[in-house]
């Protein structure tokens, strides 16, 4: 079981560290109501002509405020958590990260940083807290209307970050009166209380229209002892052992023994307070530690509360030229709960603590200083936005558009009992903080070898961007029209940690400041050829100057043939790119404890159980790395949609994508590996070994281009439509994902531990006059097993939701998420979790009230 968990986190980390990993189900489906087919024209994601057909060149989903509500979900991150192409998870608020807060979106398991996430067409502002990618968890799901999934790649239309495709959050616009909602429910595990609510208003006028919506949800932290796996003692050399000092004092030597003394002879649970937290491994035996407990005491979930205002309005000038504005605030406040500190220590010869008296050598002591309490961090994430635009039409022939635009995230964290290590060695030098009685330390004592930590972060970003569209001459399907346009963008970017972080004097505390800034300007064209009434094609680039690494071109185009009503053939071919992130570009040097396996380490550690057990913590220093480049991608599809009956509509969608010269942040193994077998390092990093014992000292990591990415695979949707009449009327949607190949550096990870190939969604509504039953299940599909890794089973849900629409302008939905109580597999625990942490949540069955009311 060791052998297998080790082989799964070396397999798991190498995945996460390639493509930079930091839901009522997302039935994702095109629309092809009747009413859509009107002579309407409108833009759709992905595109930024307006046109009337709705299924264009380009396979754009739409999860709509009636699947929406049908999840019984409560924010947008567990919304797209469930969505077919999140194919291998998306990060969510966790405890002991320092993206705690966050939750992203990563679609076909590309990496949240390639994943560009829009509101209503324009890029939302990177998280500060990790620079990389967009926090969902700022985006109230009361404020939205649709969110529309591009399941292709778009830099030529988008620019970077675009690569595994768009998801563009529609908000809100057209609303007559006034609304009221509420949610509340609760999961069968202890904590993980959801709650959520918003009042929206909107009023419109001859030549006007406003909305605003104020929303909030929340859901509680979980901790670990209270969710499956939970209940497992954790396994930590940093209890309360030590290990000689060597000749020169300068690193341990030999085995890890149990600090004489001091008393560790606690069940690990906890019961009888934070004493019992510390229990021997192999009382009497060889290789025995003392050991803590830190599953009874953290928390796997971290909290998460947002609050929101969004406001917009628009206003027709004259017959020619309108004006609007789209502003929000929101606040995402966070708490999470880690384990006491863990810090190893040196204790020097002649001191009180020293486990070893008059050997002459002192010794070096991995304690837990559970006397201190535990690391609880808050943050507080607030974003502002502002907007400001034009739309209007000169000569009656060309389409303007243009505005300006501010946003800023400002995020702050503070974190509580953090360990002061100069400070704690000498309070331990001088026998003031007893290593064999912590608990008898007064509260002085513990508060002069502690600290609060904080951490202050901003995004700021500004753009000014301008559009036209026109109609350049006709053909044998109609006008071929063009649309071009400028931006500009800058953004300015700092993450800053306290002077006591940044310096690497705090144990248990990771990360240190980076900040920088940059501006982009953009040019960009689409151009629409309809060839016949049957055959369009469409041609679109992106030219992207950046001031820090240089430039990039997006090409890109597609074709749409309907050789008939019912059946419509499309495909694509485009490159793209993803630009260096600010913090891989700027981070200040950071220290990091890293697990890795190496048996020369382990056995310099002095461990008897090397052959089956050689993973070992070692220390390694994070850092930037200026020199990078762009990731390049190319991509193409084909597919067709088809709808042969009134009842009945299909799509079917094949992609590839390939990455080239792709931003990986090389793990500590990765870099440890290439050294045993021979490879050289890249430029800067390193893996430093002691000259004698062979033992690893320190390794240096950091990211750079190199290596390659390959996916394939076919999404596909299946829509039904029935009307039985006095019986009532059912709509059902199968929408799935399947990906053929996975590659990293030509090693194939698809149907492996943590990469399934398959996601399934099926959402069945049925409705009866002013009744209705929403039926979701959701399928992540299972992966293989071989020598080391056990094969994880398919993973199925359900949810159920019952509506009634009341006599008085009200709907009553009472429910259950995961009705069936169904918890993930043991076996698929990775990243220090019981279980696939970004694949799975294991809140259990959650019932659930919501009560809406208009006015």
């Amino acid at each position: 079981m060791k052998t297998r968990f080790l082989s799964n986190a070396i397999r798991w980390s190498l995945l996460t560290a390639s493509l930079g990993v930091l839901a009522a189900p997302a039935f994702a489906q095109d629309e092809s109501d009747e009413d859509s087919k009107s002579l309407e024209t409108i833009v759709v994601t992905g595109s930024r002509i307006q046109r009337a057909d709705l299924e264009g060149a380009l396979p754009v989903q739409v999860i709509d405020r009636a699947q929406i509500d049908a999840s019984g979900d409560i924010s947008v991150a567990e919304l797209l958590r469930d969505s077919t192409f999140a194919s291998f998870g998306n990060f969510r608020p966790q405890s002991g990260s320092s993206g705690q807060s966050n939750s992203d979106i990563d679609l076909r398991g590309l990496g949240s940083q390639r994943t560009l996430v829009l509101i209503d067409g324009r890029r939302v502002a990177k998280s500060p807290f990790t620079g990389a990618n967009a926090n969902l968890n700022l985006i109230p799901v009361g404020a939205v209307e649709r969110i529309e999934i591009l399941s292709d790649g778009a830099s030529a239309i988008y620019g970077s970050d675009a690569i595994g495709g768009v998801v563009n959050i529609i908000t809100r616009k057209d609303f007559q009166g006034a609304e009221i909602s509420y949610t509340t429910g609760n999961p069968a595990v202890t904590g993980g209380d959801i709650e959520g609510g918003s009042v929206t208003f909107g009023a419109s006028g001859d030549r006007g229209r406003v909305l605003a919506t104020v929303s909030y949800n929340k859901r509680g932290m979980i901790f670990t002892r209270d969710q499956i796996g939970g209940n497992a003692l954790g396994l930590s050399t940093f209890g309360n052992n030590y290990r000689l000092a060597n000749a020169a004092g300068t690193a341990p030597t030999g085995a890890f023994i149990p600090m004489p003394g001091f008393d560790c002879s606690g069940s690990g649970l906890g019961t009888g307070g934070p004493q019992d937290l510390f229990f021997q491994t192999n009382p009497g035996g060889a290789g025995d530690t003392c050991s803590f407990n830190f599953n009874a005491i953290a928390a796997n979930e971290a909290s998460a509360t947002t609050s929101a205002l969004f406001t917009s309005g628009d206003y027709q000038i004259n017959d020619d030229w309108s004006t609007y504005f789209q502003a929000s605030v929101t606040r995402n406040e966070s708490f999470g709960r880690y384990a006491p500190t863990p810090g190893q220590v040196f204790v020097p010869e002649g001191s009180p603590n020293d486990p070893v008296p008059g050997d002459g050598r002192g010794a070096f002591v991995r304690h837990r200083f559970a006397a201190v309490g535990p690391r609880d961090t808050n943050t507080d994430e607030n974003a502002y936005d502002l907007m400001v635009g034009f739309k209007g039409r000169v000569a009656d022939t060309v389409d303007l558009e243009f505005g300006a635009r501010q946003y800023e995230n400002q995020a702050y964290e503070l974190g509580r009992n953090f360990i002061v290590r100069r400070l704690a060695e000498q309070s331990i030098a001088q026998g003031l903080y007893d290593l064999r009685n912590p608990f008898a330390a007064d509260r002085n004592t513990l508060n002069s070898i502690s600290a609060t930590t904080n951490r202050d972060a901003t995004w700021f970003g500004q753009e000014v961007f301008g559009t036209a569209a026109f109609d350049l001459f006709e053909m044998g399907g109609g006008a071929s029209s063009m649309a071009v346009g400028l931006e500009w963008r800058s953004e300015e970017y700092a993450d800053v940690y306290d002077s006591l972080q940044s310096a690497g004097e705090i144990e248990g505390a990771s990360g240190n400041t980076a900040g920088g800034d940059r501006s982009i300007r953009s040019a960009f064209f689409e151009w629409l050829f309809p060839i016949t009434d049957t055959l369009e094609v469409t041609a679109a680039g992106r030219f992207d100057k950046y001031s820090d690494y240089g430039s990039d071109f997006a090409p890109k185009i597609a074709f749409r043939w309907q050789p008939m009503d019912q059946l419509t053939f499309r495909g694509s071919y485009g490159e793209g790119f993803a630009a260096p992130t600010l913090p891989a570009l700027t981070t200040s040097a950071a220290f990091s404890a890293d697990s890795v396996i190496d048996l020369r380490t382990c056995q310099a550690f002095g461990r008897t159980d090397c052959a089956t057990n050689p993973q070992i913590q070692i220390d390694a220093t994070v850092i930037s790395n200026p020199e990078l480049s762009s990731e390049q991608s190319s991509q193409y599809s084909l597919g067709l949609a088809a709808d042969p009956f009134e009842w009945l509509d299909i799509t079917v969608d094949f992609y590839n994508t390939e990455i080239d010269g792709r931003i990986a942040a090389l793990t500590s193994q990765t870099l440890i590996t290439r050294e045993n077998n021979g490879i050289a390092l890249p430029p800067g990093l390193s893996v430093q070994r002691d000259p004698v014992t062979g033992g690893v000292v320190l390794v240096v990591r950091g990211q750079t281009n190199e290596g390659d990415v390959e996916t394939r695979g076919v999404d596909f949707s299946v829509g039904t439509n029935f009307d039985f009449g006095n019986a009532g009327a059912l709509q059902s949607r199968l929408q799935g994902s399947w990906i053929n190949t996975f590659k990293i550096d030509n090693v194939e990870f698809i149907d492996t531990f943590g990469t399934p190939d398959l996601r399934l969604g099926l959402l069945n509504t049925w409705t009866l006059g002013d009744f209705g039953v929403n039926l979701n299940s959701n399928l992540i599909g299972g992966t293989d097993g071989d020598s080391t890794n056990v094969a994880i089973g398919s993973y199925v849900t359900h949810d159920l939701q019952l509506t009634w629409k009341t006599p008085w302008n009200g709907t009553l939905a009472v429910g259950a998420t995961n009705v069936g109580d169904k918890y993930p597999d043991l076996n698929s625990a990775t990243g220090g979790r019981p279980w696939n942490f970004f694949l799975y949540d294991a809140y259990g069955r959650t019932p659930y009230i919501r009560y809406t009311q208009a006015f």
